[in-house]
């Protein structure tokens, strides 16, 4: 089953394998979509909803951080009235980490110093990055979901800030 997994994931990525140098990831990127596919079924979903929103930084000094939350994120009348549920839904819909990057070819490696997901934190997450214009696409491994445990490659999908200077 592992190297099943393995075979496929190289498969899903083969074309997300052209070399990219840092510079082509410098600046803001906005998110355009986020949809996860099932490695047993290849059903995509949009795991932060219809319209997430997020932004991920790289910076010419090796820095990195993204901020995604889901589209329709509840909004609490009175902060210093919100009960633990409207917390947890806060929580749950959102997903925030920074630190270092490493960028090999197609594979960048977020080095994870600081995490809303303190699991994440002192990781390395790899992700695999294509350019497609003003757009950048990165994709996950296959993996198992951390809301289901569904094993299944993410895909994201930024489009550069304007204003950002292109490389």
């Amino acid at each position: 089953m592992h190297r099943m997994l393995i075979a496929l994931s190289f498969a899903m990525l083969a074309p997300f394998m052209a070399a990219l140098e840092p510079r082509d990831l410098h600046g803001t990127w906005r998110l355009v979509s986020a949809t996860s596919t099932t490695v047993a079924t290849g059903e995509r979903t949009d795991v932060w909803g219809s319209n997430p929103t997020g932004f991920l930084s790289y910076s010419a000094d090796g820095r990195m951080s993204v901020t995604v939350t889901f589209g329709s994120r509840p909004k609490p009348k009175d902060l210093s009235k919100v009960t633990d549920q409207e917390r947890i839904q806060l929580y749950r819909t959102l997903l925030a980490y920074g630190g270092t990057f490493t960028l090999k070819g197609s594979t960048v490696t977020h080095h994870i110093d600081i995490s809303s997901n303190e699991t994440w934190t002192g990781t390395d997450q790899v992700r695999f990055a294509k350019m497609e214009g003003n757009f950048l696409l990165i994709t996950t491994p296959a993996q198992p979901r951390s809301a289901d445990g569904v094993v299944s490659v993410g895909e994201l999908r930024w489009v550069r800030v304007q204003g950002t200077p292109k490389p």
